[in-house]
């Protein structure tokens, strides 16, 4: 064992044919490999392109269109209804989702993921923000003050290695409920969506087909241990069944091939081009500075879930290649600063569409990202992809079996005793009065205390991680919801301006 750990990867290194599975020979992968921590990682000398890295390559790419094509949508809709000047629409979001498509595949996908620090998670998308971008368009918030005060308070909070502190205060049973209520709540949403697609377009019969489809072949897959092909394949089988039944009258192609605009000028120089917000003031900064605060509370949960994937479907020996909490922030922080600045708007976090197809495939970090971040490029400057991405009966399978599926089979696999479930049943029950974020805060408080679950839990655990430290997160997320009015709309920021 010790010559082992004094060997390099490259020494380290068998071929495939010499092991008697392709399952063991990609656990001795996970086992051997050493990335460097900001330092030059190589393929063939750190780690090795596989065939299944395409997976979560591809179905990365898939959901980061949708998501980001939804998060253009959002704001483009909530700045328009705020400011009589402003008139943004789809081909708006679709641009301004080619300009955060770019630059950060570029930086984040290949170099810093990829390259500089393999165990940095790839900043995505921060999909329970979406619902509130709305809001906080309306509260006079600005794209590029929410994008500067996040890249500060996530810097701070992964230079103080907050992020992990978090995450290691967050007992299975927590977790468990956690990953149960945003899987089953998320994939309840899905289904609707398609639902209403189907419904929209006269033809309801469509939507049941293509999710019993889905429903059939995710079964099969997870029967065969293939789950990891499970975004691509439903989500190309959901297309295919869509345009044999004559849905496809409402899929049209109408982003051209081409580079956007990538001069930050253009998005920010003034208020009679781009987001014809021009550069923000400190109005602005106080409209986005809740918001700011309640995003970046939300990414250790959000993080969590995904290391906890890694963990749940990675062999043992396998700690040197799980996700940074810390160092992903670090990356998710910059990438929402620079992303935004050349004209973006997205709300980054962990890349969840990759990390769990990526978990489930049992590989690593970069040979994956570096893929991701190529088609990234490709299909942005294509142009024409996103169209057919963004169609229902693709993106909303996709995020599905790729998201949401996973994530609640994730959680069941969590709660392992009765004490594990009480703590998840809890936890489910206050996300339903609540949200995720403030029955996570909360129920870590309880369960590090042994209100709740593990009776012996406190008697490991010192005064600060006992109260200190969730009690002080409980009410940060507290106050910053209720000053964004989440909890109670009347008494929100937008009430007050």
């Amino acid at each position: 064992m010790q010559e082992n750990q004094e060997k390099t990867y490259r020494e380290l290194h068998r071929p495939s044919s010499e092991f008697a599975s392709r399952s063991d020979y990609l656990d001795h992968e996970l086992q051997i490999m050493k990335p460097r921590r900001w330092a030059l990682n190589l393929p063939g000398r750190d780690f090795r392109f596989e065939w299944e890295d395409l997976v979560p390559a591809l179905a990365g790419t898939i959901g980061i269109i949708a998501m980001y094509s939804a998060v253009g949508m959002a704001w483009a809709e909530g700045l328009s209804a705020r400011w009589e000047h402003i008139e943004l629409g789809k081909a708006f979001a679709i641009e301004v989702a080619r300009v955060e498509m770019l630059i950060p595949a570029l930086l984040f996908c290949i170099l810093a993921s990829g390259f500089l620090n393999p165990r940095a998670n790839l900043a995505g998308n921060h999909g329970p923000m979406i619902p509130l971008i709305g809001a906080i368009a309306l509260a006079g918030a600005h794209p590029l003050a929410l994008a500067i005060l996040l890249g500060i308070f996530g810097l701070l909070l992964s230079y103080f290695k907050g992020g992990s502190k978090l995450v290691n205060l967050t007992s299975e049973g927590v977790a468990g409920g956690l990953l149960v209520f945003l899987g089953f709540t998320g994939a309840m949403s899905q289904i609707g969506s398609i639902q209403a697609w189907s419904k929209g377009i006269e033809m309801g019969h469509v939507g049941l087909i293509v999710l019993a489809a889905t429903i059939v072949l995710y079964a099969v897959l997870a029967k065969v241990g293939k789950r990891w092909l499970a975004i691509p394949a439903c989500a190309f089988t959901g297309l295919i069944i869509a345009l044999a039944l004559g849905a496809g009258f409402d899929l049209t192609f109408e982003t051209p091939t081409g580079l956007p605009n990538l001069n930050p000028v253009y998005w920010w120089g003034s208020t009679e081009q781009g987001w014809m917000l021009g550069l923000p003031t400190v109005s602005h900064f106080i409209a986005s500075l809740p918001f700011a605060i309640l995003a970046v509370a939300m990414w250790s949960p959000d993080f969590l879930g995904h290391r906890i994937f890694q963990e749940l479907n990675y062999p043992k020996r396998t700690d040197r290649v799980l996700m940074d909490v810390d160092d992903t922030m670090t990356t998710c922080s910059i990438r929402q600063m620079v992303g935004t600045a050349v004209g973006g708007c997205n709300i980054t976090s962990s890349w969840g569409t990759y990390m769990i197809p990526a978990a489930i495939a049992k590989r690593p970090i970069p040979g994956g990202a570096i893929l991701l971040g190529s088609l990234c490029i490709i299909v942005a400057y294509l142009g024409f992809p996103m169209d057919a991405a963004v169609w229902p009966p693709v993106m909303r399978v996709a995020l599905l079996v790729g998201v949401f599926l996973p994530l609640l089979e994730a959680g069941m696999q969590m709660i392992k005793d009765a004490k594990d479930s009480q703590s998840a049943g809890i936890c489910v029950f206050a996300a339903a009065v609540t949200n995720p974020v403030l029955a996570w805060a909360l129920t870590m408080l309880l369960d590090n205390n042994g209100l709740i679950g593990d009776k012996e839990r406190p008697k490991t655990l010192s005064k600060l991680d006992r109260i200190v430290i969730p009690g002080g997160v409980l009410v940060i997320c507290l106050l910053a919801m209720l000053t964004v009015g989440m909890l109670e709309p009347q008494y929100g920021i937008k009430a007050w301006l």
